[in-house]
């Protein structure tokens, strides 16, 4: 058993290389309470993030569109190497009950990943949490900060690291994510 448990962490741990990988499985943060995909759809700029090897470049921005079915057409963008990169996905609300947490996934072959949104006020900002559980032994954690704007008013970030705080999720290794000169691929 100890052999195929080393033999199955070899093989993941590639996959989560650049990421931050945590000990046991996922937390359970409180998601914002009464949420409306409605009001959070539009366009959301990254402000920060905790290191995603999915996003390299700069001026990352997602655009989140309800459709009629209640899904969501989600459509991240950034500027890489001078060269304007898309990717379309979709998700859905998970739990009714819990509408704040939401699957997105950018590929039909590949499962839901979590998105839960933890706090927004909808026109100014939105501090996003991930987790994936790999065989409940260590989990993978993804966050976000977002704004409607490229560049949002002092003290965003301190009310966002609250946020994370207040749910004990670690963010000392969230980096900033550059939204100047996007005008220009």
């Amino acid at each position: 058993m100890t052999g195929s448990i080393a033999l199955v962490l070899l093989v993941l741990l590639p996959l989560v290389r650049g990421q931050v990988p945590h000990w046991g499985p996922c937390p359970e943060p409180i998601t914002q309470a009464d949420f409306s995909l409605k009001q959070f759809a539009g366009r959301w700029f990254e402000i920060a993030k905790l290191p995603a090897q999915f996003e390299k470049g700069r001026c990352i921005e997602t655009n989140f569109t309800v459709k009629p079915d209640n899904s969501v057409r989600v459509v991240s963008s950034e500027i890489l190497r001078g060269e304007l990169r898309k990717i379309e996905g979709f998700g859905v609300i998970e739990d009714p009950r819990n509408p704040a947490k939401l699957g997105i996934t950018f590929s039909y072959a590949l499962p839901y990943t979590p998105y839960w949104i933890l706090s927004t006020d909808y026109v100014n900002t939105a501090v996003v949490y991930s987790c994936t559980d790999i065989l409940r032994l260590f989990h993978v954690e993804f966050a976000w900060v977002l704004s409607r704007i490229r560049s949002p008013p002092p003290g965003t970030l301190e009310k966002a690291d609250e946020v994370f705080a207040k749910n004990s999720i670690d963010v000392t290794q969230m980096t900033n994510t550059r939204q100047q000169g996007c005008d220009k691929a």
